[in-house]
């Protein structure tokens, strides 16, 4: 059965597809495939963009291997089967009274795949998901299970925090969590200038803080979460699906005069009202993303990401006239996972996008030698040379 990411950038043809529903059936998988020589490759949910799955091997999904598997109440801790969904972690988490320290904005990964790659959120004083990483479960190419921790096993433990999938099979992780929180989140439009003035200050002030660009508009937003006690309620909010349509209308009306594109879709984002949502931490940190693409994220030094961005911005908007897809900008702390972009580095992250039917390659091409001239690390997950 063919294989494909979520964005359609990476397929495979495989000799199999298994899904083992507990431990022994993956054991039993691994250990034949070794003495067979043929190829294992683990997947997860198919929302990296890298081409970190495709084999002619045998695909090994944990989607059977899902739930909160135990927990320590005074710790704050939970270990968790691998193949859960992290949309699938916030409601049990609640129910233990825990929840986790940060989220990204797509909830669809599974679990052993987002840590893998040092999927993480936004926030100066937060880690990736990665850097929570307690203990976790290793079943090797020969069926062995190590128990990992800094103190057990430590250098496969720092190793395969961020393992890529290439030291074996991570069964299950334990997570240091926090007690349940409620946060307010604000999302505001400014011109883009506003933002680079105050983006820093703003990303250590505010628990969570990122903010997009709009290309050829001079306009983007910004988001921030902040701890609160207020009661849940939500302001209109304005779909980023439909969102996102309404800029490729744009682009294709407008492309034809940069000058009248900035104008009319700088006027309109000026019109949009500010946004406030109150809800549970797990449930207002992600959203729908339904529109597909592909994406280059490159990790940089807090004090080198403002002339990348500039100059990121000065070519597509000189080069690439088809972009219409937003620029995001998130804020990491450093961790100590020895494969993580964010080891011993605190970071910025800077994310460029195309629509998954377009061609990504020149204007990716045209920007990560910008990225790496400054310093940039590469996602894992997501495209790069």
């Amino acid at each position: 059965m063919p294989w494909r990411n979520w964005s359609g950038s990476q397929t495979c043809l495989p000799e199999n597809r298994i899904a083992p529903a507990n431990i022994d059936e993956l054991r039993h998988l691994l250990q034949n495939s070794e003495h067979a020589g043929t190829t294992i490759r683990p997947v997860g949910s198919g929302h990296s963009f890298s081409a970190l799955v495709p084999t002619d091997g045998i695909l090994v999904s944990l989607a059977r291997m899902t739930g909160v598997l135990s927990h320590d109440d005074q710790q704050c801790q939970a270990r968790i089967a691998a193949g859960t969904l992290l949309g699938q972690v916030g409601r049990p988490l609640d129910a233990i009274n825990q929840a986790l320290f940060n989220m990204p904005d797509i909830d669809q990964q599974a679990l052993g795949g987002l840590l893998a790659t040092a999927t993480h959120g936004t926030g100066a004083g937060l880690m990736s998901l990665s850097g929570y990483v307690e203990a976790l479960t290793l079943m090797t190419a020969g069926g062995e299970l190590l128990e990992c921790s800094r103190h057990q096993h430590p250098e496969i433990f720092h190793a395969a925090r961020v393992g890529l999938g290439c030291l074996g099979i991570v069964t299950d992780v334990t997570l240091q969590n926090t007690r349940p929180y409620r946060l307010r989140k604000t999302t505001e439009w400014l011109p883009l200038e506003d933002i680079l003035d105050s983006a820093d200050a703003r990303a250590d002030q505010h628990r969570n803080y990122e903010f997009y660009y709009i290309p050829f508009s001079g306009m983007g937003f910004t988001s921030q979460h902040d701890l609160t006690d207020e009661p849940v309620s939500a302001t209109t909010q304005l779909d980023q699906n439909d969102g996102a349509r309404d800029l490729q209308r744009a682009r294709d009306y407008l492309a034809w005069s940069p000058r009248l594109r900035r104008l009319i879709l700088g006027g309109y984002i000026r019109s949009l009202d500010k946004e406030v949502k109150v809800a549970a931490s797990w449930q207002n940190y992600t959203s729908d993303r339904n529109v597909r693409f592909n994406e280059m994220e490159y990790h940089l030094p807090r004090e080198n990401w403002q002339a990348a961005f500039r100059e990121i911005v000065s070519v597509v908007e000189a080069q690439f006239p088809e972009v219409f897809f937003p620029f995001e900008v998130r804020f990491v702390k450093a961790d100590d996972a020895w494969l993580s972009p964010f080891y011993q580095r605190d970071s910025v992250s800077i994310a460029v996008h195309r629509f998954f039917e377009e061609d990504y390659q020149p204007m990716f091409t045209a920007l990560e030698p910008i990225l790496l001239r400054h310093g940039g690390r590469p996602h894992w997950g997501k495209l790069n040379t």
